[in-house]
């Protein structure tokens, strides 16, 4: 049979472009699958994991009681640098309760303020330990370790949970790590802060009996040297809430929350600077974000799906280690300041190796990209 050279040389020609053009669509349809999976960081925790955790709590003060008070112009001045919950209530009143709410997820049917109640139910120390993470109570003006009752007009145990659960009270090696806080400091200068670390001011410094300004002028003291310390600069966060305010407003909130809307602060290198977030929260959503960044079991009503964790304050990745904290920290400088010459500018880690090397072209100054004061985040390298 005779060959047609010019057939043969068409056919080849045609060929040879239906393979290229399905070898474009299998390579961009690989793409495609690529970028619409989640990346390797997707389905992690949504909260660092934090290597130090303090909780500060205050006493009976509704929100608008705190913010915007001109006789508390520090506490304010930490609510306009760092992250603010602006929808956060508390369990209930009185006192107690919330702060059982705080370690053990739940009331546990206590209604009062009381001295001679005990509660038998597993609670945060318990999920601590079993982790290997260690933990302290200072208790402002307690008399020494493991003390029961209250004690002259500054004190009182109620806002002590601590000393409330059967197995920490009964245990004297955990109820010995229930302290005066005049420990605080001496943990603090030899950089022997346990992870997890719990203040309890006296009555008047919680402003519970005292004006606001005796409170302000405690946290001033005090906070500077907590976020000079390694244990919060080396991914770190300190909180600092109010246990109730003083109705039971509970517009906005939540599903077990009546006892007012109170200021919760979020002060952490790893998070978002003058941060304001709407998002309903309450005591609960507090303990799920300590057991969610250390991957404890939720406690209570922590574990309801209606309590969310607080993970829209922090900007670092969930899966960075503390290692990665140590190499690289935040260096987020106060407006007042403005940005120094020895700090650079990089995007999230979380994005792609072409937007990178997109990035590296470009050099990108903050507001040169479409919302990149969102999605910048300055970085010190070490």
């Amino acid at each position: 049979m005779r060959s047609h050279p010019r057939l043969a040389s068409w056919l080849t020609v045609v060929l040879t472009g239906l393979l290229a053009l399905f070898a474009v669509g299998a390579v961009h349809t690989a793409a495609r699958q690529r970028a619409d999976s989640p990346g390797p960081g997707a389905l992690a925790a949504p909260v660092p994991a934090f290597k130090h955790i303090f909780v500060i709590v205050m006493e009976n003060k509704a929100y608008e009681n705190i913010i915007g008070n001109r006789r508390l112009p520090y506490l304010n001045s930490l609510a306009q640098q760092y992250g603010l919950a602006t929808n956060y209530y508390a369990i209930r009143h009185p006192s107690l309760p919330n702060y059982l709410a705080l370690t053990g997820g739940d009331t546990f049917g206590i209604t009062s303020d009381c001295i001679n109640c005990t509660v038998a139910q597993p609670n945060l120390v318990d999920q601590l330990e079993a982790a290997g993470r260690s933990w302290k109570a200072y208790m402002e003006s307690m008399p020494g370790p493991c003390f029961v009752g209250d004690s002259g007009r500054l004190y009182r145990q109620k806002h002590n949970p601590f000393i409330y659960y059967d197995n920490i009270r009964e245990n004297p090696a955990r109820c010995n790590q229930i302290v005066p806080f005049t420990q605080f400091e001496a943990d603090l200068r030899a950089n022997t802060l346990p992870n997890f670390i719990w203040i309890t001011p006296n009555m008047c410094n919680d402003i519970h009996d005292c004006s606001p300004p005796s409170g302000d002028t405690w946290l001033k003291t005090w906070i500077p040297k907590i976020l000079g310390s390694p244990a919060w600069q080396d991914g770190g966060v300190l909180f600092i809430t109010f246990d109730e305010g003083s109705s039971n407003n509970r517009r906005g909130c939540c599903r077990y929350a009546t006892g007012d809307r109170i200021a919760t602060l979020v002060i952490s290198p790893l998070g978002k600077p003058a941060y304001q977030s709407p998002v309903a929260y309450d005591h609960y959503s507090l303990l799920r974000t300590i057991e969610t960044a250390w991957g404890l079991p939720l406690l209570g009503r922590a574990n309801d799906p209606s309590t969310a964790p607080m993970a829209d304050f922090f900007t670092t990745p969930a899966t960075s280690s503390p290692r990665d904290h140590s190499r690289r920290s935040s260096c987020w400088s106060p407006p007042s300041r403005g940005i120094s010459s020895s700090t650079s500018w990089a995007l999230p880690l979380g994005d792609s190796r072409g937007r990178l090397r997109d990035a590296a072209r470009h050099v990108p100054t903050p507001g040169s990209i479409p919302g990149s004061e969102d999605r910048l985040r300055c970085v010190r390298e070490e």
